[in-house]
């Protein structure tokens, strides 16, 4: 009799073991199952939120120990500005349902305060009577999600001398072609910036305006990466990941084609700005899709 009972406390000894066992192993693996709820939204989830505007990489390696290539941080975007030209080199931002809503454009250009001491802060006014519009790199429209958000676009380290055709034509055309892919819980990164010297405006070609302080870029590039909504964004690019980059001259006849006529890939663009572009992204992604111009395939 005591011979059963030990057998059979032995047996349901080494039961409750294996399945302590096997349940310290489960809790081990990767699954939902065993882990406490997450507070990202997870990738499957459909709630946009407002994510790094930097997740994908920042292209220049831009510092504040380089004037010339000087990053600086906004709430809604991050940019690399340069002193020696006086406008900035790129804007990087992330867009989605998170950052819309019903502010209003606010429309006040003013000199960024942040600029630091002893460097030329554009003012609004050195655009006057120049033949170029104040053209926005990160857009207004993308930060109506408050009045505060939509008024850090309109800082003049976010505005570049833009044709007036190419500005509120082929430009804006893309800029509201953009938004319409949040539809359907995408979301989108979005990095622009200026290339070259010399565009031409209203009042014919100019190198630069407000006497010399600010260049006149030969050529506004951009690129879109699209995802839908979900979270750890730069990881989840794949080789499947629609990429829309484009290069448009600065000149009041860039507006006699549509944007599309502008594509070209990422590569393209590296090349020409020597910027390394989804540094985030892993690097056998990059092979595929920066190579790749939108619509090719």
């Amino acid at each position: 009799m005591v011979t059963r009972v030990i057998n059979k406390f032995t047996h349901s000894y080494a039961i409750v073991s294996v399945l302590v066992l096997s349940g310290w192993l489960y809790s081990c693996l990767p699954g939902p199952a065993t882990r406490p709820p997450s507070t990202s939204t997870g990738t499957s989830s459909t709630q946009p939120t407002r994510d790094d505007n930097l997740a994908l990489g920042n292209p220049s390696r831009a510092s504040t120990s380089d004037p010339d290539n000087y990053l600086m941080v906004k709430p809604g975007y991050v940019l690399s500005y340069n002193r020696s030209r006086g406008i900035a080199n790129w804007v990087s931002w992330h867009l989605s349902e998170a950052w819309k809503g019903s502010g209003t454009r606010s429309n006040d250009f003013r000199a960024d305060p942040a600029m630091p001491s002893g460097w030329y802060a554009a003012k609004t006014s050195d655009y006057t009577n120049t033949g170029f519009d104040r053209g926005h790199l990160c857009p207004s429209d993308d930060r109506d999600g408050s009045q505060e958000d939509n008024s850090l676009t309109f800082l003049m380290t976010n505005i570049v001398p833009q044709a007036p055709r190419h500005n509120r034509e082929v430009w804006k055309n893309l800029e509201d072609y953009t938004r319409t892919l949040l539809t359907g819980n995408n979301e989108v990164y979005v990095m622009a910036g200026t290339l070259g010297t010399g565009g031409t405006g209203a009042n014919g070609p100019q190198t630069a305006i407000a006497n010399g302080k600010i260049t006149v870029p030969a050529s506004l590039w951009k690129i879109i990466v699209v995802l839908p909504t979900g979270s750890d964004d730069a990881q989840r690019v794949s080789t499947n990941t629609r990429i829309i980059a484009v290069n448009i001259p600065n000149t009041q006849t860039a507006a006699d084609k549509p944007w599309r006529s502008y594509l070209v890939s990422v590569d393209e663009l590296e090349r020409l700005t020597t910027y390394d572009f989804l540094a985030n992204v892993p690097v056998e992604v990059q092979r595929v899709i920066e190579a790749r111009v939108d619509g090719s395939i």
